[in-house]
């Protein structure tokens, strides 16, 4: 299960040894309910070597707005707390894994 991202708590996270990735999304997005499954896979796949969560973007208003967070779902890839890679809107699981593979 992918971990819940706020506002709160990203700076921690940011700050830890491991790669981060956050899935910007929102209840009433169908898109995001397409790739959830997906993210919550993966957070179990890649449990030990990257942090993976999920920021809900009708809860959470500054981590958003400070990554210009448009159009949901939105994913980024961040390795010792700066972004490297995007992916906007829904995508299949290997092009994540893919992504994923690519910060360790």
């Amino acid at each position: 299960m992918a971990l819940e991202i706020t506002d709160s708590n990203v700076k921690e996270l940011l700050e830890g040894d491991k790669p981060v990735v956050i899935d910007f999304w929102a209840p009433w997005c169908v898109p995001c309910k397409m790739v959830g499954p997906i993210i919550d896979e993966l957070a179990e796949e890649f449990k030990d070597q990257v942090v993976i969560g999920k920021c809900n973007v009708d809860e959470n208003n500054e981590l958003p707005a400070e990554y210009s967070i448009r159009n949901i779902p939105t994913i980024l890839f961040l390795k010792e707390g700066k972004l490297v890679d995007k992916q906007v809107g829904a995508v299949q699981k290997a092009e994540l894994q893919e992504k994923i593979k690519g910060l360790l």
